[in-house]
C-alpha cells in the first residue's frame, strides 16, 4: 500500500442526495484507500442510492444503522470498521456526504496527513462571503468558548473534514457522545492528549444555503455547548455538595476551618471522578493525577479559607455569603490549574 492508498475515508450519511455518489467517485479517482460509507438509518427509500456506491469501486464498503443514531455514532462505526478490517492504513479522512467538501480539499487533507501522520488535520473554512448566518454565528460562539475553556484557538471548530492519525482511532471510539457534539469532543480529546492540530484552508461551499443539513440549531447546539460547559456543570455539582456540608457543619457549631475541611474532604472525590473522566479525558494513572489534584485542593482550600476569614473579620460579611464569594473568585484559577497542570499530558504520545 503506497501513497494516498494509505489514507482511508469515512463518510457518515443520513438521507443523502446523488451528490454522495459523485463524492465517492471523486475519492476513488483520486486514489484514496478504503472508503466506508455509513447509512445512518436513512431507510428503505435510500437503499438504491447506497447500493450505487459499491459499484464505484471494490474499495467502497457500506455500513448500515437500523435507525438514525447520529453523526458521531456513524463516524465511530466507520472508524471501528477500519480499525478492525484495515489496520494497515496510516490515517483516516472524515468528510460530509452532502458535497460541501470539494474532492480537491479532501485530497489536500489526506496529503497533509501523510506528511504529518501524528497530527490531527482540520480542513478549515474561511467564513467569508455568503455564509449562512447560523453557520457563521455558531462557529464564532464555539470558537470563543473553545479558546477560553479548552485553551486552543481553532479557526473552524465544526468542520467535518478531518484527517485522523490511525494511532488515536481506537481511543476515539471510547468517546461517549453520539451526535454532532462528537466532533467537538474529538478536538477536546486531542487537545488534552497534546496532539498537534494542523489547519488546512479549504473552500467554503454551501449548497442552497445549507438546506440539506440535518443539524438542529437548537438541540444540536445545546449538545455542543454542553461539551464545553461540562467543567461548569461538574463545578456546580461540587459546589452544591461542598456548600451543603459546610452549612451543616457550621450550623452544628464547627468553626470555619473545620467546616471547610469537612466540606472539601467530601466534595473532592466526587469532583475528581467527574473532571478526570468527563471533562479532561485523562487516562493517566491515579498515582500521577490524584496527588497533584489533592495538592491543588489543599492549596485552593487554604486560599478560600483566607479569603473567607478576611471577608468575615475585616469586611463584616456573614460566613455563608463570604464562602460563596470566595469560591467564585478562585473558580477560573482552579479550572486553569486542572487543565494545564493536573490532567494535561506532558508528551504527545496518544
Amino acid at each position: 500500500m503506497t501513497g494516498r492508498a494509505k489514507v482511508a475515508a469515512v463518510i457518515p450519511a443520513y438521507r443523502p442526495s446523488e451528490a454522495l455518489v459523485r463524492v465517492v467517485e471523486g475519492l476513488a479517482a483520486a486514489g484514496l484507500g478504503p472508503v466506508v460509507v455509513i447509512d445512518d438509518g436513512s431507510g428503505p427509500a435510500y437503499a438504491a442510492l447506497f447500493d450505487k456506491l459499491t459499484a464505484v469501486s471494490d474499495r467502497v464498503a457500506i455500513e448500515r444503522h437500523a435507525r438514525n443514531l447520529g453523526k458521531g455514532a456513524a463516524l465511530k462505526t466507520g472508524i471501528n470498521r477500519l480499525c478492525v478490517s484495515h489496520p494497515e492504513v496510516q490515517g483516516i479522512v472524515t468528510l460530509d456526504a452532502d458535497g460541501q467538501h470539494a474532492v480537491a480539499d479532501v485530497v489536500a487533507v489526506a496529503d497533509r496527513l501523510l506528511q504529518q501522520p501524528d497530527a490531527l488535520i482540520l480542513g478549515t473554512r474561511r467564513f467569508d462571503g455568503a455564509v449562512p448566518l447560523r453557520s457563521r454565528l455558531g462557529n464564532s460562539v464555539t470558537r470563543f468558548l473553545f479558546r477560553h475553556l479548552v485553551g486552543q484557538d481553532i479557526t473552524d471548530t465544526q468542520t467535518g473534514l478531518r484527517g485522523l492519525p490511525m494511532t488515536i482511532a481506537p481511543d476515539l471510539l471510547a468517546i461517549r457522545t453520539q451526535r454532532y457534539e462528537f466532533e467537538l469532543d474529538m478536538l477536546v480529546f486531542c487537545k488534552h492528549r497534546k496532539l498537534e492540530i494542523v489547519e488546512v484552508p479549504i473552500e467554503t461551499i454551501y449548497i442552497d444555503d445549507n438546506a440539506s443539513s440535518h443539524f438542529s440549531p437548537l438541540f444540536d447546539s445545546m449538545r455542543i455547548y454542553f461539551v464545553l460547559l461540562r467543567f461548569l456543570g461538574a463545578s456546580v455539582i461540587t459546589a452544591l455538595i461542598d456548600n451543603a456540608i459546610f452549612i451543616i457543619a457550621y450550623s452544628l457549631g464547627s468553626g470555619i476551618l473545620f467546616g471547610q475541611v469537612a466540606a472539601r474532604a467530601v466534595a473532592l472525590f466526587a469532583n475528581y471522578a467527574m473532571v478526570r473522566r468527563y471533562v479532561f479525558f485523562s487516562d493517566q494513572s491515579h498515582s500521577r493525577t490524584f496527588p497533584r489534584y489533592l495538592a491543588a485542593v489543599v492549596g485552593f482550600g487554604l486560599l478560600s479559607y483566607g479569603l473567607i476569614t478576611l471577608a468575615v473579620e475585616e469586611a463584616g460579611m456573614a460566613v455563608i455569603p463570604a464562602k460563596i464569594g470566595a469560591e467564585g473568585l478562585i473558580y477560573l484559577a482552579n479550572f486553569a490549574v486542572q487543565r494545564e497542570f493536573i490532567f494535561a499530558r506532558k508528551d504527545r504520545t496518544p
